[in-house]
């Protein structure tokens, strides 16, 4: 084992906090290697390492559950190439590890609008929640990715809609309330969707449109409160 990640592992382990673990687990992390470090504790080590691909590489190849959300802090986004985020997006096992890889650095990589569909279409529970969570990313962060290239989304909203699976389901949501909520242009289409899903006959779908109209409903509201404020 290299020194650098001799080290790291070393400092993981004096860390873990079994009381923190057990209560992670009670919010569905139950990932397999859990030692209960904390994200900020997490956040700090990663500023202080600084970018690093091939610790990270080694790192997420421990199999540590912390070390899968520690690797993607510290990996550089230009070495992101399909073979790695293929084998990393196989290894998620857990809801935060699926986040925190997407939100942190899978979206910065080269091809994540395709990435994303891609991954959507995939059976596998984590696969597909990471697709959707890359989405939120997008909408979120691509500033130069017109609103219209979000619609071809809205599809596989609708046609995942109906997965009743927890970790897809609020995803799907998830995904369907960050296109509203961040890109205006196609917030019409939004909407017309979660009507639609609320008209469906599948609860799952329901769910999604009922949640989903609601949080938008009310971004619309603040919008509307603020400018009258301001006028």
């Amino acid at each position: 084992m290299d020194k650098n990640l001799k080290e790291l592992v070393s400092w993981m382990r004096s860390c873990a906090n079994a009381t923190n673990a057990a209560g992670m687990a009670r919010y569905g992390i139950a990932s397999k290697g859990l030692l209960g470090i904390s994200m900020p504790v997490l956040r700090a080590k990663a500023k202080e390492i600084g970018k690093n691909h091939a610790l990270a590489v080694a790192l997420w190849e421990t199999g540590y559950h912390e070390a899968r959300i520690l690797a993607p802090l510290i990996a550089d986004p230009a070495e992101g190439n399909d073979a790695l985020l293929e084998h990393w997006v196989a290894d998620f096992d857990s809801w935060d590890v699926c986040d925190q890889a997407c939100n942190n650095y899978i979206y910065r990589c080269d091809g994540t609008p395709e990435r994303a569909a891609r991954w959507c279409r995939c059976e596998s529970e984590f696969t597909r929640r990471a697709g959707f969570v890359l989405i939120c990313s997008l909408a979120c962060h691509a500033k130069k990715m017109p609103d219209e290239d979000f619609l071809p989304y809205l599809d596989l909203i609708r046609e995942y809609s109906q997965d009743e699976r927890n970790f897809v389901r609020k995803a799907v949501n998830w995904a369907l309330r960050d296109i509203a909520k961040r890109r205006v242009g196609v917030r019409p289409q939004c909407m017309e969707l979660t009507n639609e899903l609320i008209a469906s006959r599948d609860k799952t779908a329901r769910w999604i449109g009922r949640d989903a109209k609601a949080d938008i409903s009310l971004k619309i509201a603040r919008e509307q409160c603020k400018k009258n404020t301001q006028g």
